[in-house]
């Protein structure tokens, strides 16, 4: 599913796209380096696709990959709800790129080139 390694093993670069993921859909909004966040695209937009789905089928694959973090701790709403009740809806008439990297320049300590990766 994904080209580049990163420099970490398998499961730590899963576990960072899983984060980030979970992050991009709490936040709406990440910060993180440009190569990153082009493999971000792919990963957020197949999890809007699953919400945009529906099904349970789908809300468990999504559960499978999302990080269970609460969302809003007033009403107690999950990541996974959402994206299911919230972000999913709002690209019900959009056929897919539901994410834009946009680059911002590079890192102060090491020169890496930086970018956001956010929802449209």
């Amino acid at each position: 599913m994904w080209n580049r390694r990163f420099g970490r093993t398998a499961d730590h670069r899963k576990a960072m796209l899983r984060n980030l993921a979970t992050s991009v859909i709490l936040h709406g909004r990440v910060e993180t380096t440009e190569a990153k966040a082009k493999d971000m695209r792919s990963v957020v937009d197949e999890l809007i696709t699953l919400g945009k789905k529906g099904d349970l089928a789908a809300r468990r694959r999504a559960a499978a990959y999302v990080r269970n973090v609460v969302a809003d701790k007033e009403t107690q709403q999950t990541v996974l709800q959402k994206l299911f009740d919230e972000v999913a809806p709002k690209y019900k008439d959009r056929n897919g790129g539901y994410t834009r990297v946009v680059k911002t320049g590079t890192r102060r300590g090491d020169g890496a080139p930086m970018a956001f990766i956010e929802l449209v």
